[in-house]
Protein backbone atom coordinates (compact mmCIF):
# COMPACT_ATOMS: atom_id res chain seq x y z
CA UNK A 1 0.00 0.00 0.00
CA UNK A 2 1.31 3.44 -0.93
CA UNK A 3 1.69 5.92 1.94
CA UNK A 4 -0.47 9.03 1.82
CA UNK A 5 -0.14 12.00 4.17
CA UNK A 6 -2.41 12.11 7.18
CA UNK A 7 -4.97 14.89 7.40
CA UNK A 8 -8.05 15.82 9.36
CA UNK A 9 -11.34 16.56 7.63
CA UNK A 10 -12.62 19.72 9.31
CA UNK A 11 -15.67 20.39 7.17
CA UNK A 12 -17.62 19.93 3.95
CA UNK A 13 -19.18 22.52 1.65
CA UNK A 14 -21.33 21.26 -1.23
CA UNK A 15 -19.06 18.32 -2.13
CA UNK A 16 -15.84 20.16 -1.28
CA UNK A 17 -13.84 18.68 1.59
CA UNK A 18 -11.96 21.01 3.94
CA UNK A 19 -8.78 19.39 5.27
CA UNK A 20 -6.12 20.32 7.77
CA UNK A 21 -2.68 18.95 6.87
CA UNK A 22 0.40 18.81 9.09
CA UNK A 23 3.70 20.09 7.74
CA UNK A 24 4.99 17.99 4.86
CA UNK A 25 8.37 17.56 3.23
CA UNK A 26 8.34 17.66 -0.56
CA UNK A 27 10.85 16.72 -3.23
CA UNK A 28 10.17 19.09 -6.15
CA UNK A 29 11.54 19.40 -9.67
CA UNK A 30 10.87 22.23 -12.10
CA UNK A 31 11.43 21.79 -15.81
CA UNK A 32 10.11 22.48 -19.27
CA UNK A 33 10.16 18.94 -20.68
CA UNK A 34 6.92 17.02 -20.23
CA UNK A 35 8.50 13.86 -18.78
CA UNK A 36 11.59 15.24 -17.08
CA UNK A 37 10.20 16.11 -13.61
CA UNK A 38 8.69 12.65 -13.05
CA UNK A 39 11.80 10.84 -14.28
CA UNK A 40 14.12 12.98 -12.14
CA UNK A 41 11.98 12.49 -9.02
CA UNK A 42 11.71 8.76 -9.68
CA UNK A 43 15.52 8.55 -9.93
CA UNK A 44 15.80 10.42 -6.62
CA UNK A 45 13.54 7.95 -4.76
CA UNK A 46 15.24 5.02 -6.54
CA UNK A 47 18.58 5.83 -4.91
CA UNK A 48 20.00 8.86 -6.72
CA UNK A 49 20.52 10.57 -3.37
CA UNK A 50 23.24 11.12 -0.76
CA UNK A 51 22.57 7.86 1.07
CA UNK A 52 21.93 5.86 -2.11
CA UNK A 53 18.75 4.82 -0.29
CA UNK A 54 15.53 3.78 -1.94
CA UNK A 55 12.67 5.93 -0.69
CA UNK A 56 9.13 4.57 -0.77
CA UNK A 57 6.81 6.08 -3.35
CA UNK A 58 4.00 8.09 -1.78
CA UNK A 59 0.77 9.56 -3.08
CA UNK A 60 -0.37 11.96 -4.24
CA UNK A 61 1.93 13.30 -6.93
CA UNK A 62 1.35 17.07 -6.93
CA UNK A 63 1.43 19.37 -9.96
CA UNK A 64 0.24 22.94 -10.49
CA UNK A 65 -3.25 22.85 -12.01
CA UNK A 66 -2.75 25.52 -14.60
CA UNK A 67 -0.47 23.41 -16.81
CA UNK A 68 -1.80 21.23 -19.61
CA UNK A 69 -1.99 17.63 -18.49
CA UNK A 70 -0.81 15.52 -21.38
CA UNK A 71 -0.47 12.07 -19.83
CA UNK A 72 -1.26 10.28 -16.59
CA UNK A 73 0.99 11.29 -13.66
CA UNK A 74 3.24 13.33 -15.97
CA UNK A 75 2.83 17.10 -15.99
CA UNK A 76 3.46 19.40 -18.91
CA UNK A 77 6.23 21.53 -17.51
CA UNK A 78 6.52 23.88 -14.53
CA UNK A 79 6.87 21.62 -11.49
CA UNK A 80 6.03 18.29 -9.93
CA UNK A 81 6.36 17.19 -6.31
CA UNK A 82 6.53 13.89 -4.47
CA UNK A 83 5.69 13.87 -0.77
CA UNK A 84 8.56 12.46 1.28
CA UNK A 85 7.46 9.57 3.57
CA UNK A 86 6.55 10.59 7.13
CA UNK A 87 9.50 8.63 8.58
CA UNK A 88 11.81 11.43 7.41
CA UNK A 89 12.36 14.98 8.62
CA UNK A 90 14.51 17.72 7.07
CA UNK A 91 17.57 16.42 8.92
CA UNK A 92 17.14 12.73 8.03
CA UNK A 93 15.81 12.83 4.46
CA UNK A 94 18.43 11.69 1.92
CA UNK A 95 19.67 14.72 0.03
CA UNK A 96 19.39 14.61 -3.75
CA UNK A 97 22.55 14.29 -5.81
CA UNK A 98 20.76 15.90 -8.75
CA UNK A 99 20.67 19.67 -8.21
CA UNK A 100 17.31 19.89 -10.00
CA UNK A 101 15.61 18.17 -7.04
CA UNK A 102 14.72 20.59 -4.25
CA UNK A 103 13.80 19.33 -0.77
CA UNK A 104 11.57 21.73 1.14
CA UNK A 105 9.01 21.84 3.90
CA UNK A 106 5.42 22.98 3.47
CA UNK A 107 4.00 24.31 6.75
CA UNK A 108 0.72 23.15 8.28
CA UNK A 109 -2.15 24.38 6.17
CA UNK A 110 -5.84 24.09 5.43
CA UNK A 111 -6.90 23.13 1.93
CA UNK A 112 -10.19 22.74 0.09
CA UNK A 113 -10.38 19.63 -2.08
CA UNK A 114 -12.71 18.30 -4.74
CA UNK A 115 -12.25 14.66 -5.78
CA UNK A 116 -12.88 13.16 -9.20
CA UNK A 117 -12.27 9.87 -10.98
CA UNK A 118 -10.81 9.10 -14.39
CA UNK A 119 -7.90 10.50 -16.33
CA UNK A 120 -6.73 13.96 -15.25
CA UNK A 121 -7.05 15.47 -18.70
CA UNK A 122 -7.14 19.23 -19.14
CA UNK A 123 -10.89 19.45 -19.76
CA UNK A 124 -11.83 17.47 -16.64
CA UNK A 125 -9.23 19.28 -14.53
CA UNK A 126 -10.56 22.68 -15.66
CA UNK A 127 -14.15 21.61 -14.97
CA UNK A 128 -13.31 20.45 -11.44
CA UNK A 129 -11.22 23.54 -10.72
CA UNK A 130 -14.09 25.81 -11.80
CA UNK A 131 -16.49 23.85 -9.60
CA UNK A 132 -14.13 24.09 -6.59
CA UNK A 133 -13.59 27.84 -7.00
CA UNK A 134 -17.33 28.48 -7.53
CA UNK A 135 -18.25 26.65 -4.30
CA UNK A 136 -15.61 28.52 -2.30
CA UNK A 137 -16.56 31.92 -3.75
CA UNK A 138 -20.27 31.29 -3.09
CA UNK A 139 -19.47 30.67 0.58
CA UNK A 140 -17.01 33.57 0.84
CA UNK A 141 -14.01 31.33 1.54
CA UNK A 142 -10.72 33.13 0.99
CA UNK A 143 -8.16 31.21 -1.08
CA UNK A 144 -4.36 31.41 -0.95
CA UNK A 145 -2.23 30.83 -4.04
CA UNK A 146 -3.23 28.79 -7.06
CA UNK A 147 -4.96 25.42 -7.35
CA UNK A 148 -2.95 22.23 -7.65
CA UNK A 149 -3.67 18.75 -8.91
CA UNK A 150 -3.08 15.70 -6.71
CA UNK A 151 -2.93 12.32 -8.48
CA UNK A 152 -2.95 9.15 -6.39
CA UNK A 153 -2.45 6.30 -8.83
CA UNK A 154 0.30 4.59 -10.77
CA UNK A 155 0.41 5.35 -14.51
CA UNK A 156 -0.94 1.89 -15.38
CA UNK A 157 -4.11 2.23 -13.25
CA UNK A 158 -7.27 2.07 -15.41
CA UNK A 159 -9.12 5.38 -15.74
CA UNK A 160 -12.25 4.28 -13.90
CA UNK A 161 -10.13 3.37 -10.85
CA UNK A 162 -8.10 6.59 -10.74
CA UNK A 163 -8.40 9.05 -7.85
CA UNK A 164 -7.59 12.69 -8.55
CA UNK A 165 -8.16 15.84 -6.54
CA UNK A 166 -8.03 19.54 -7.27
CA UNK A 167 -7.01 21.47 -4.18
CA UNK A 168 -6.29 25.02 -3.10
CA UNK A 169 -5.06 26.42 0.17
CA UNK A 170 -7.64 28.44 2.08
CA UNK A 171 -7.58 30.80 5.02
CA UNK A 172 -8.66 28.72 8.02
CA UNK A 173 -11.75 30.11 9.71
Amino acid sequence: MVETPSYEVTGQINGVEIRSYPKLILATVSGSDVRAPFRILFEYISGNNSGRRKISMTAPVITPERIDMTAPVISGGASMSFIVPAEYNLESVPMPTDERVRIHEVPERTIAVIRFRGWARQKSVEKQQAKLIAVLQAKGVETVGTPFLMRYNAPYTPGFMRRNEIAIEIVAS
